[in-house]
């Protein structure tokens, strides 16, 4: 599998992020091949939808001024949060634990990062559709059948750092079912599935960074995946609570 970065303009509201794209890879000589994989981060698609919010604008209830206190956020930020935000778990300082259309989630996706002084960036309004919509256009542009893959940063309990994670795919299986393969002793798998999605996010993620790289899109070629017409979003990906390690130990009282 191969991975390339690909460095864009910055994206503003209106743009369209399917000519973007396809711009970007004609000046970096890269060609679009049948059963490629296009990685964006959400970011730009948000911005392209203008899913920005001006903080100045935003006027805090009395439950976000006492989330704000808590946690140290600010009371405008904490609104955004409650808005945006399925469910609210707790959180540490500066960040809350959230779930956010089936994504546990920090502060409901809603990021400062990258986003102009006194504004946040929220996540795109149907990522799927998206996703979807993008494989469609490229076709219709290119002749090319490709996957497209949306990335946001995620975390996992107790690592430092973020790692990638799919809000949406178009055109490839997002799980591999492992259940009853054999393993190198013979060995039935009981339980294990194969998160690709998440994986081909984590690998987009490491080349697009998160700070100034402006490299918003990865150009995946080769990837091992199941291609197929589908779109899937987070709850495609997703498992019922009672089923996951973390939300079923914790949301049981263990004596």
């Amino acid at each position: 599998m191969k991975l390339y970065a690909v460095k864009t303009e910055e994206v503003k509201t209106g743009d369209n992020v399917v000519r973007v794209a396809l711009n970007a890879l004609k000046k970096q000589k890269l060609e679009l091949e049948n059963n490629d994989i296009l990685a964006f981060t959400s970011k730009i698609i948000a911005y392209a939808e203008g899913r920005l919010i001006r903080l100045d604008e935003v006027k805090p209830s009395q439950k976000a001024r006492e989330l704000a206190r808590k946690f140290c956020l600010q009371p405008e930020f904490a609104e955004l949060i409650l808005r945006e935000a399925d469910k609210i778990y707790g959180g540490v300082e500066k960040a809350l634990l959230t779930l956010k259309n089936s994504i546990m989630t920090a502060n409901a996706g809603i990021d400062n990062k990258n986003a102009p002084p006194g504004f946040v960036v929220l996540w795109p309004l149907n990522p799927r559709e998206w996703a979807r919509r993008t494989r469609e256009d490229i076709k219709r542009e290119t002749g090319k059948h490709v996957g497209v893959l949306v990335v946001d940063s995620g975390l996992v309990p107790l690592r430092i750092g973020t790692s990638g994670v799919a809000l949406a795919v178009a055109g490839f299986k997002t799980i591999r079912d492992t259940r009853g393969w054999k393993d190198i002793y013979g060995k039935p798998l009981i339980i294990t599935r194969h998160a690709i999605a998440d994986d081909l996010a984590s690998a987009a993620h490491l080349l697009m960074g998160e700070a100034a790289e402006k490299k918003p899109i990865v150009l995946i070629k080769d990837a091992p995946v199941d291609f197929d017409d589908g779109a899937y979003d987070a709850e495609d990906m997703a498992m019922p609570p009672e089923e996951c390690i973390f939300m079923g130990t914790f949301s049981r009282r263990h004596d």
